[in-house]
């Protein structure tokens, strides 16, 4: 999947947050860079690693991938991502994964071919995390994603107050944008102004990092498109066309907001029924991106054609991925 999304910009933001997840001591965290890898014999990227500063094989190496949906083939695939991974970079060190579920009822059996490599995963249940109290910000903000709604307007307001307690202003300023980002996503039927009136949100203005989310599965400015050829609907995802490659174009662009825009909502928990409703896709579409497989608009274009339907914008046009962020 891709990594923009919300944990991949939440180990960013908050490198220790592998160790407090883990129980850990997190000043190890300055012993490591948060990075992500593609890997070319599965073709995939990792959801996260974490790679040491030293060669030393006993500072892990840590694959971290995160599950909010059930998948029973899940350990197959890691393992076999970690092999394929291992095999390309050959890394000096000994590496340990950790499975982040957003609940233990997400977590699929373990394969028994695999029981010798159990000793080197870690499984991490986050809904069981958010039951904690007096939690560090970077968990605050877990819990915040993974509560019910009913839930955030008692929680959202006491993440807030510990986060201006934050010296460093930007970064207060960064945790903020990114805790405001997490009820726009969460408040799905809500305008960003009223979900801004109902949390009192001061100044709003639209995060940065909101915008970079939604930009991910939304062609932005529509009416643009409409003008500009083949190119600028692959870039906006605009679904009006005139010429026969700015229609090709612009259906391209359409998909691939769409296709973009799923791993992000999954991420969310929503159901793999909701994010096809709401962003227009097939549920079996929706289905195989959750299981890690990687989907591009130029092979739905061609299953279409070769199922004899006619592709056009308007074809590709479900409901947009926008009815799952504004009214």
């Amino acid at each position: 999947m891709k990594t923009d999304t919300i944990f991949y910009s939440l180990f960013q933001l908050f490198p220790e947050l592998l160790f407090d997840l883990l129980g850990e001591d997190t000043t190890q965290s300055e012993n490591y860079e948060f990075s992500s890898r593609e890997v070319k014999e599965v073709a995939r990227r990792l959801d996260g690693l974490f790679i040491p500063n030293s060669d030393r094989f006993t500072d892990l190496l840590y694959f971290v991938e995160v599950q909010f949906q059930f998948n029973p083939d899940f350990y197959w695939r890691l393992f076999i991502e970690i092999c394929a991974y291992l095999g390309q970079y050959k890394p000096p060190n000994n590496w340990q994964a950790v499975a982040v579920f957003a609940s233990r009822s997400l977590e699929p059996e373990f394969p028994p071919h695999y029981q010798a490599l159990r000793p080197q995963v870690q499984m991490v249940y986050l809904d069981e995390i958010a039951r904690g109290t007096d939690l560090p910000i970077s968990l605050g903000i877990v819990k915040l994603v993974v509560i019910p709604l009913e839930m955030v307007k008692e929680e959202f307001p006491k993440l807030k107050a510990q986060a201006t307690q934050i010296a460093d202003q930007a970064l207060e300023r960064k945790i903020l944008d990114f805790m405001e980002t997490v009820l726009f996503y969460k408040f799905t039927n809500m305008s960003k102004e009223e979900v801004a009136e109902m949390f009192s949100l001061d100044n709003f203005r639209g995060t940065k990092l909101y915008e970079d989310f939604k930009a991910e599965g939304i062609a932005v400015g529509k009416a643009e498109g409409k003008a500009e050829g083949k190119a600028e609907g692959k870039a906006e995802g605009i679904a009006v066309g005139k010429a026969e490659g700015k229609a090709e174009g612009m259906t391209i662009g359409e998909l691939s907001g769409k296709l973009q825009a799923v791993p992000g909502l999954l991420a969310l928990g929503l159901t793999v029924e909701q994010i096809a409703l709401a962003v227009g896709l097939e549920v079996v579409i929706v289905q195989r991106i959750a299981t890690g497989e990687v989907v591009t608009p130029e092979s739905l274009i061609v299953q279409r054609v070769a199922m004899g339907e006619v592709v056009t914008p308007e074809s590709s046009l479900g409901n947009s991925p926008e009815s799952l962020l504004e009214n």
